[in-house]
């Protein structure tokens, strides 16, 4: 079985934006990525696309609508995937898939969102589809309720851990700045994220705004290729190991203050790659809210369960910690254009990976993970990444 690797990418900044829709939004990165590939229209057997929508656009049938961008892409076959938050990561999982079964040689991601169109109570109702509305529905904030009662839940087993939330985001806030790409490149600093006020309230107790990702609009693209192709083209960023692992999505069948599917999926990418987590030089995760961050760290192993605020207090993921976590700002800083997010947590992966990060920059690096997860952690993908050449 062939390697699969990405040799392209192109990133459109995440924030309020004026592009009109999700098919705008494609167009801008779709050709980028291409041309950075260095690979042509017509070398490109397949295309997969990672858009929630879910009611953020009547306009569906997303695959199709790459072509309108790209018109040479016409006849290419083309595939919409949906998997909550971690929707871009499943259309990376099946483009690097129809690589590796030799389906195809060269294959383009798209990953895009268009939100903030939408009205907040709209948007608020299409995101608590993540979640499980049969159990979940009457939920106080929406998905920031679910959340917000995870930490709450976290709390009462653990303790007050408010201060190390906002710690995670000053931390992510101050990592943004560097980020061109991000939606919110401002230093908040601790005492603010720390304190409840008018400018920072409660949106679900115990989260507060500083406590919760941005709604974003923004695309992504990555370009797969084999290794015969790969080793013709400028870069090639290779995957150690990848493994997506579910957990059950009612929280109530499940200890929500574990991320169980996120800790197997962990320790399998670990296994599969034949690495500790001392061999990694820096993660992306997705923090969707800070709480999610935290029980992260226990899930990756830097922590035992309930102990994850040890990795805030010793300063373990800062830049200049032991393993640095969201260098890019995360989805805290960055934005969270959910359909876009799995696939540019990835290209931030790639941009490290080739010393290309510009301020965003850790020093050394040789090995990087990538943690994105649809819904309460119920869909989890793990990446360890390489650069080959």
């Amino acid at each position: 079985m062939t390697r699969a690797s990405i040799v392209g990418w192109a990133h459109t900044p995440f924030g309020k934006l004026e592009d009109p829709d999700v098919e705008s939004l494609m167009a801008r990165v779709s050709g980028e990525a291409l041309a950075h590939a260095g690979v042509g229209t017509d070398q490109v057997d397949g295309i997969y696309v990672g858009v929630m929508n879910n009611g953020f656009s009547k306009q569906g049938f997303e695959a199709a609508q790459v072509a309108l961008g790209q018109p040479d892409l016409a006849y290419t076959p083309s595939t919409h995937l949906e998997n909550a938050c971690a929707t871009g990561s499943a259309a990376l999982y099946a483009a690097l898939d129809f690589v590796e079964s030799g389906r195809g040689r060269v294959a383009l991601v798209v990953g895009a969102e268009k939100m903030t169109a939408t009205p907040l109570v709209q948007t608020s109702d299409i995101l608590l589809s993540a979640s499980y509305r049969r159990e979940e529905a009457d939920i106080d904030g929406g998905f920031a309720g679910v959340f917000g009662r995870i930490a709450a839940n976290y709390f009462q087993r653990y303790g007050d851990r408010s201060e190390e939330l906002a710690r995670i985001a000053a931390k992510n806030h101050l990592n943004g700045v560097s980020n061109p790409y991000a939606q919110m490149r401002r230093d908040f600093g601790f005492e603010f994220c720390n304190l409840v006020s008018d400018k920072n309230p409660y949106v679900a107790a115990p989260l507060r705004r500083t406590d919760c990702s941005l709604i974003s609009d923004g695309a992504a693209a990555i370009v797969v290729a084999d290794e015969e192709t790969a080793e013709t083209l400028h870069r090639s960023i290779g995957f150690r190991a990848r493994v997506q692992a579910n957990d059950i999505l009612p929280l109530s069948r499940r200890d929500p203050t574990a991320f169980e599917g996120a800790r197997r999926a962990w320790n399998g990418a670990r296994e599969m790659a034949g690495v500790s987590l001392d061999d990694l030089d820096f993660v992306e995760t997705h923090d969707c809210f800070t709480i999610a961050e935290l029980i992260e760290y226990e899930a990756m192993g830097l922590a035992a369960p309930g102990e994850g605020y040890r990795v805030v207090r010793d300063g373990t993921a800062q830049k200049g910690g032991k393993l640095p976590v969201n260098a890019s700002g995360g989805l805290k800083a960055k934005g969270h254009p959910i359909g876009a997010t799995g696939v540019s947590m990835h290209v931030m992966a790639c941009l490290q990976l080739m010393n290309e990060a510009g301020d965003m920059q850790v020093g050394g690096v040789e090995l990087g993970g990538v943690f994105n997860m649809g819904g309460a952690a119920v869909a989890n993908y793990v990446s360890i990444l390489e650069r080959r050449r």
